[in-house]
């Protein structure tokens, strides 16, 4: 697919979200419009399956299909391949039809056919259809979020009708380009709409969404040197999105992450499932993963994480913290109202011998006393884990204007002596009221961090020892200094221009003294004449 045929789906797409637009906020038509392109991803997925294993019989075109007995054998395959199974009656394309909308009608009068229960009854059916099968948390009340009741669509069941069935008619008019095994259009337009969705949602947007260049960067990183790596994990995954950045990559045995939101959760393993990662390959789960890690007792080659900025966390107040391995051995736990060091602990945890971690912090995390002082100091002096801090440009995130910085984390070090600074935060260009960065500031980045090397105002590897006479402060400035000098000035020159002035404001003086002698006024105060 050309770059002109992916921005022409993703502009389809985002015209069809904005069918919703109207009747909602960003962060609510989002679960809408996102939940009706993975059903149609989904049926379309069916479709072809079906119509594969049909190439040796009578019928061929799986819509066609009412033998009962080949029903239940293409059942018992779409179970065991794809994880979930529809029957013909339920494709996208089919419920489409007994929508019989016209896209362009706007009377709420107009002739339709109500598809909702249909609708909610086939989207209840793709989750129960996996119950048994080992795809079944994987789709478990993954639709839980569509409420095709809410008024929000329309103040009663006719109007809501009409609404729902112009935007899977429109949705119906989209070529997926699924028969193309090269292909992830719909993978890119989905994380496209994402995106677009993050920019609008505010300080939500950062629950669910990293900046497509930081998580090139993480990726990058926690991927630099390899061509495959056995599995991948991101303790609080938002949407998937930085899992699914190291795919491209890398090729990744599994995908493992968790996350808190319930929304999100669902959104993740949709994201993944539309970007054609097999059930059995990704294991997400929903929890705290702080108070409630569903993933203890694995390792993992590649860790990123943006989790949540200064977030709150139980610290002290849950007794079972102190004895947890992840955070008893830095004699202090992170304040109860700054989680950050608490996940670089989980973090460090699960990092394999051969791994290496990205995580994205707030600033704070490089200079802060206490406790946090205390497990910063363990971390570089004892462990010695911590490879690099990268500092980030200020205003690149959603939900906040902050600068950030990433930690890189390696157990086992080849750099082992010293820690590389790179203050990347003047690197930037302008997208509105935000800033973002370019491939080519990413490139620098990667680069610099391969390369290790000193770049004068950009790059420094510290040894230890001076990170230790700076008391494990790890303020960016101390390590790379960034002060521009001023010019030399040229006395002769300003003193010329200074009497230049003088005389400008001499002939000024006199013509507003004429003035006011013509109009009989004293001239003003302090006037030299």
């Amino acid at each position: 697919m050309t770059e002109e045929q992916k921005q022409k789906l993703e502009a389809q797409l985002w015209k069809i979200a904005n069918e919703l637009r109207g009747k909602m906020g960003a962060d609510e038509f989002r679960d809408y419009i996102l939940g009706f392109i993975f059903y149609k991803y989904l049926s379309e997925k069916q479709h072809l399956f079906a119509n594969k294993l049909l190439e040796t019989e009578k019928v061929k075109e799986y819509s066609l299909v009412k033998n009962k007995a080949d029903l239940k054998a293409i059942q018992e395959e779409s179970l065991e391949n794809l994880g979930y199974f529809l029957r013909p009656d339920e494709l996208f394309s089919a419920i489409t039809e007994k929508g019989n909308i016209k896209i362009d009608e706007e009377d709420e009068d107009a002739e339709d056919n109500f598809i909702i229960p249909d609708l909610q009854a086939i989207l209840s059916s793709i989750e129960t259809s996996t119950m048994g099968n080992e795809s079944e948390d994987d789709f478990n009340k993954l639709f839980e979020d569509i409420d095709l009741a809410s008024t929000k669509l329309g103040r009663s069941p006719k109007a809501r009708n009409i609404l729902i069935a112009k935007v899977l008619k429109h949705l119906d008019e989209v070529d997926f380009r699924l028969d193309e095994i090269e292909s992830d259009v719909l993978g890119d337009a989905y994380e496209y709409l994402i995106a677009q969705f993050a920019s609008g949602a505010g300080k939500k947007a950062g629950e669910f969404y990293t900046p497509s260049q930081v998580s090139k960067i993480l990726a990058k990183i926690v991927t630099l040197g390899k061509k495959k790596i056995k599995n991948a994990y991101d303790p609080a995954c938002g949407s998937g999105s930085l899992l699914l950045r190291i795919g491209r990559e890398v090729k990744v045995g599994e995908f493992y992450g968790q996350e808190l939101n319930r929304t999100t959760y669902n959104l993740c393993r949709m994201n993944m499932i539309l970007h054609d990662v097999h059930f059995s390959r990704f294991d997400i789960k929903q929890e705290d993963t702080l108070e409630e890690p569903q993933h203890l007792g694995k390792e993992f080659e590649a860790i990123v994480a943006n989790p949540p900025f200064s977030a709150q966390w139980k610290g002290k107040d849950n007794p079972l913290n102190e004895t947890d391995d992840r955070f008893s051995q830095y004699g202090a736990l992170a304040p109860s109202s700054k989680a950050d060091f608490a996940f670089v602990q989980h973090i460090i945890h699960q990092l394999a011998d051969n791994g290496t971690g990205a995580v994205v912090l707030p600033h704070g995390v490089l200079f802060r006393g206490g406790a946090e002082g205390t497990i910063r100091e363990y971390i570089i002096k004892e462990q010695n884990y911590l490879d690099a801090v990268i500092g980030l440009p200020p205003n690149i995130f959603y939900g906040t204007s902050i600068p950030a910085c990433i930690l890189v984390l390696k157990k086992c070090r080849k750099h082992d002596d010293n820690v590389l600074f790179i203050d990347a935060s003047a690197d930037f260009e302008k997208d509105g009221n935000k800033n973002k960065l370019t491939n080519d500031h990413v490139t620098k980045i990667v680069d610099a961090y391969e390369k290790r090397e000193s770049v004068d105002k950009y790059a420094y590897a510290a040894p230890l020892s001076e990170i230790a006479e700076n008391e494990y402060n790890l303020n960016i400035p101390r390590y790379v200094d960034t002060y521009e000098s001023e010019g030399q000035v040229d006395l002769g020159t300003v003193a010329r221009e200074l009497a230049n002035l003088e005389d400008a404001m001499a002939k000024t003086d006199k013509t507003i003294a004429s003035f006011c002698k013509e109009l009989g006024i004293e001239a003003p105060f302090g006037v030299k004449l």
